[in-house]
């Protein structure tokens, strides 16, 4: 997708070194979840004189412009992912915190079907299925 220093512009927000690269971190990161502290620990890592506030700061922006989008699970996890186009929902392992995006077509129909029955228009929904991933040391810890 990327988005580029026009789209903060948009966004009304001033294209600053912070946010370009907490957006590149962002696009880049292969799970495309991170909180708070990945961001800031990653940026530290590379070198990148930043505070955990002003990382906080740019998130809460982001997601204000609708350019990420805040997950809040139930094992107090808060992640930040770039905004999509198509929707999706997650996996999220009780053990290590692994978030696995998925879409299924059957799960989508069902949950119109049930808003239709009882009377509801959709205007969005999120689905959250906690679990023990494959990973052997979750699932070891389960023995």
């Amino acid at each position: 997708m990327g988005f580029t220093n026009q789209d903060l512009r948009k966004a009304g927000l001033k294209v600053t070194l912070p946010r370009i690269k907490i957006l590149e971190l962002l696009e880049r990161d292969e799970h495309h979840h991170m909180s708070a502290e990945e961001v800031y620990k990653a940026l530290i890592d590379q070198g990148e004189d930043v505070g955990l506030a002003t990382v906080y700061r740019v998130l809460t922006q982001f997601e204000q412009a609708g350019i990420v989008e805040r997950h809040n699970f139930e094992n107090n996890l808060s992640v930040f992912e770039i905004m999509q186009d198509e929707h999706h929902d997650h996996l999220v392992c009780d053990v290590c915190g692994k978030i696995v995006e998925f879409h299924n077509e059957v799960i989508e129909m069902e949950q119109l079907k049930v808003a239709k029955e009882y009377g509801f228009k959709l205007s969005g929904h999120s689905l959250v299925m906690y679990g023990i991933c494959s990973d052997q040391a979750c699932q070891d810890s389960i023995k």
